[in-house]
């Protein structure tokens, strides 16, 4: 099916011979979704899953496949044009340890495993894409860029795609970030994020008969009690969301370390920095009451960014995707596709399939799905790549 494509609509014709393609590899993607997902990758831990990746684009005959001074895995498919590239990237790492058993399993309709919906199947789509245009028989002008993006997750802080975008030297005209889930997802924006963590910290000499408290559980629940009276207004839409708390070693035992984990969300970069004000404020009168330790560490931050809802990019994504059935779930995002916006790289997000239990031992995607998502993925590069997705001049 080789052909040069003349306007979005006839690559619209062509979804369904494309989707056909795409079934066809099944069990290439599933073989590099198992060989991937069953290697651990927490982050800053990412290299042995991102040598295997590029590997793989070896394997499929890539140029110039390396790693760079974070970790990062490329492979370079070169398009007929010097002057134009699209960058597709999928994160490598997961919020799993390297302690977890990381076995996958494979059943007709699903599959199933730490890590394989958050971002297994990224890296694995990204790991097949050379043999799917080999098989569509499909050149590009464009070249891609096909990143195994390290060091994304928690305290990472989105490190690997702003240490390439820092240095990069070829010339970027558009941006695709793959997630494993959910399929029908189209990110255009970036959300105003602050993720930190509260620690407290009962010094040894605490006189706990005169402060009346038993330990650093009941402090860091002081700091809870205080955050959930912080005021969040509708619209925008914010939200504060406590993660996880740690402390305590058993029954008997005064607890004297606290840990609590929490991320602010918000449509406004400005009410993120009010809350951030607040929860200092919160902290230091915490402190001052029980004369523990309470400190705030912010371990990633993000500004509000994005394209408009009217950009050629996100425009010919939800016509595709409409073609395809698939009701476009419009949500920010607080991924790579921030680093790419601020750089003045137009990019979406998009979802392979459907899953559930994400972030669980038993994370879970479906197999069938998979080809729609895939499907989706080549119409939007074959978009970009023909230029439909170009801003007027």
């Amino acid at each position: 099916m080789s052909r040069a494509y003349n306007s979005i609509e006839e690559i619209i014709r062509d979804l369904p011979a494309i989707r056909e393609v795409c079934v066809s590899l099944r069990e290439t993607l599933l073989a590099n979704l198992v060989m991937l997902g069953e290697i651990p990758a927490p982050t800053f831990g990412e290299e042995a899953r991102v040598n295997f990746l590029m590997q793989r684009f070896s394997e499929c005959g890539l140029q110039n496949t390396s790693s760079d001074e974070c970790g990062s895995g490329f492979g370079m498919l070169p398009g007929r044009s010097r002057d134009r590239n699209i960058l597709l990237l999928a994160h490598a790492d997961t919020v799993f340890s390297k302690k977890r058993d990381h076995t996958v399993s494979v059943h007709a309709d699903r599959v199933t495993g730490p890590g394989i919906a958050d971002n297994s199947l990224g890296l694995a789509v990204l790991a097949t894409l050379p043999t799917l245009l080999e098989k569509l028989d499909l050149q590009l002008d464009a070249g891609l860029v096909l990143m195994g993006a390290a060091r994304s997750l928690g305290r990472g802080d989105l490190e690997g795609i702003r240490f390439f975008l820092d240095n990069n030297k070829v010339p970027i005209v558009a941006g695709l970030c793959v997630e494993g889930v959910q399929l029908g997802r189209l990110s255009y924006a970036s959300a105003g994020m602050l993720r930190g963590e509260i620690f407290c910290r009962v010094p040894e000499e605490y006189d706990w008969i005169r402060r009346g408290t038993t330990g650093a559980i009941l402090i860091i629940n002081e700091v809870i009690n205080r955050i959930l009276g912080i005021p969040l207004p509708r619209k925008p839409q914010t939200s504060i969301v406590l993660g996880s708390v740690e402390a305590g070693a058993g029954f008997n035992i005064i607890p004297t370390e606290a840990t609590l984990r929490f991320e602010v969300r918000s449509e406004s970069s400005e009410i993120v920095q009010e809350i951030a004000s607040e929860l200092e404020d919160i902290i230091e009168d915490v402190t001052s009451q029980t004369a523990s330790e309470v400190t705030l560490d912010i371990v990633a931050r993000r500004e509000v960014a994005g394209l408009e809802i009217g950009h050629p990019l996100v425009k010919q994504a939800r016509e595709i995707m409409s073609s395809l059935s698939l009701p476009p779930h419009i949500t920010p995002s607080i991924s790579e596709l921030s680093s790419m916006i601020n750089h003045g790289i137009p990019a979406i997000t998009l979802g392979i399939t459907e899953g559930e239990h994400l972030h669980e031992k038993r994370e879970t995607v479906q197999i069938e799905p998979m080809f729609t998502g895939l499907t989706q993925l080549i119409a939007v590069l074959l978009a970009i790549d023909g230029g439909f997705c170009d801003e007027a001049e």
